[in-house]
C-alpha cells in the first residue's frame, strides 16, 4: 500500500510538533501484575493521567512530552513519587502493540495489532 501526497487537513507535524505520537506507560499493581497503557496524542478519544489524587508534595512534575522515564524506583525498589501512576514510561513513533506469547514472553509487535485467542483460560 502506498501512502499519497495529497491529503486534506494539517499533516501529524503541525498538529504534535516534532513530539512522537505515542506514550506507553507501565506500573503494577499491589500484586505485583504488569500494566501498559497507550495512548495515541492524535487520537480524539484517548486521554492521559499523570498523577493519582493526593498531596501534590508526591507529583511527579516533570512529565514533558517526548521525555522517557524510567526511575520511579529507588535502588531499594521503593516508589519515589507516589502518586505518579506509571513507574515508567516512554514515548515512540511506532504504534507498537505488546502481548504475552504463548511461550510467556512479553512481545512486541509494530504497527500490527494482536488479538487474543477467546475462550481460552489460565
Amino acid at each position: 500500500m502506498s501512502s499519497s501526497n495529497y491529503f486534506f487537513g494539517r499533516t501529524k507535524e503541525e498538529q504534535i510538533g516534532t513530539s512522537p505520537q505515542y506514550f506507553y506507560g507501565l506500573r503494577r499493581n499491589d500484586d505485583g501484575e504488569l500494566f501498559l497503557s497507550r495512548v495515541n496524542q492524535l487520537s480524539r478519544t484517548d486521554s492521559l493521567q499523570v498523577n493519582n489524587d493526593g498531596d501534590v508534595a508526591n507529583n511527579y512534575e516533570n512529565f514533558e512530552i517526548g521525555t522517557d522515564f524510567y526511575e520511579n524506583r529507588d535502588v531499594y525498589h521503593n516508589i519515589v513519587f507516589s502518586n505518579l501512576i506509571y513507574e515508567q514510561y516512554r514515548w515512540d513513533d511506532r504504534s507498537m502493540y505488546y502481548y504475552v506469547n504463548a511461550s510467556g514472553d512479553l512481545t512486541a509487535r509494530i504497527n500490527t495489532k494482536y488479538s487474543y485467542p477467546t475462550g481460552i483460560s489460565t
